[in-house]
């Protein structure tokens, strides 16, 4: 079957206002980032990944996916109380207004994601930077153990490549062929103190992963036909060789909303009335229906 292309773009949108909205009511979190990953998540769950319609937390016979740059949970949570609204409904959740509880008190959505009674998808907690890619390592060397050929796929943020544990991960991941990985980098140059590559730069980055055994694919991140392509390519790539594969996803901070494009300060700042009623418009139209 054809992927549906526009489908998935207009699915990216809603993921994007879900999580503008979420952060606007909790007065708190972090949009730009949110923005950027869209598309690559919204990618990875309704077109690629093959799971079942049940959540369990050792996900035999399942690919796995962990976030790692936690602090973009909002766009994560929309994507999974979608997906799973949509595969089991009422299974774990009466309808999607649990994402007006983000970051509220006793919420399983908090501002970092962590395992939750009754919220499907989230395996472990995460957001203390530069540790998923040793989790999703784990959990890959996991599954080839108990022969089960499912992948794990991971995404990080491009500021969390300045923790020393990333290269440790990916070096360790390299050397033992886990060639079941497939990591994901959202390359907006964008953290919290300024541009990355003013912070700390990361130089040549796709030789860089190059150097540590890595398969490299970069790929326009806010693009979803290209998106989808980079997700394919890995997957067969993955499958048909020896080395972990990683996507250099070229995003932009606050993509889709102009006044958030590619600005640093919109990485842990909520947006106030009259700026997400103006990122809603630009992100499909403020009339349009919402989901909660």
């Amino acid at each position: 079957m054809k992927t549906d292309i526009r489908s998935l773009a207009s699915r990216a949108q809603q993921v994007r206002r879900d999580a503008l909205r979420m952060i606007h009511a909790a007065k708190s979190g972090h949009p730009g980032g949110a923005l950027s990953a869209a598309d690559y998540l919204v990618a990875l769950y309704f077109h690629k990944l093959h799971t079942s319609d049940a959540f369990t937390m050792e996900g035999n016979g399942d690919d796995l996916f962990f976030l790692s740059n936690g602090h973009i949970s909002a766009a994560w949570y929309s994507v999974l109380a979608h997906f799973y609204n949509e595969r089991a409904p009422k299974k774990y959740f009466k309808d999607l207004t649990i994402l007006q509880s983000f970051r509220r008190y006793d919420s399983p959505l908090q501002g970092h994601p962590t395992p939750a009674e009754h919220f499907p998808g989230i395996r472990v907690a995460s957001g203390s930077l530069g540790q998923g890619l040793s989790v999703a390592t784990g959990a890959a060397m996991a599954k080839k153990m108990a022969k089960d050929d499912h992948l794990v796929y991971v995404l990080l943020g491009d500021g969390e490549l300045q923790e020393g544990q990333v290269w440790e991960a990916a070096l360790f991941a390299a050397g033992k062929k886990v060639n079941n990985l497939i990591a994901a980098v959202d390359w907006n140059d964008q953290q919290i103190d300024g541009p990355v590559h003013e912070v700390s730069d990361l130089g040549d980055l796709p030789a860089k992963w190059r150097s540590f055994g890595w398969h490299v694919i970069v790929t326009e991140g806010n693009d979803m036909e290209k998106v989808v392509q980079a997700l394919d390519e890995a997957e067969v790539t993955a499958k048909g060789g020896e080395k972990p594969v990683v996507i250099l996803l070229k995003t932009h901070m606050g993509a889709g909303v102009d006044f958030m494009y590619d600005k640093c300060d919109w990485h842990g700042k909520a947006p106030n009335d009259e700026q997400l009623a103006a990122a809603l418009v630009q992100l499909g139209g403020e009339k349009l229906p919402e989901d909660f």
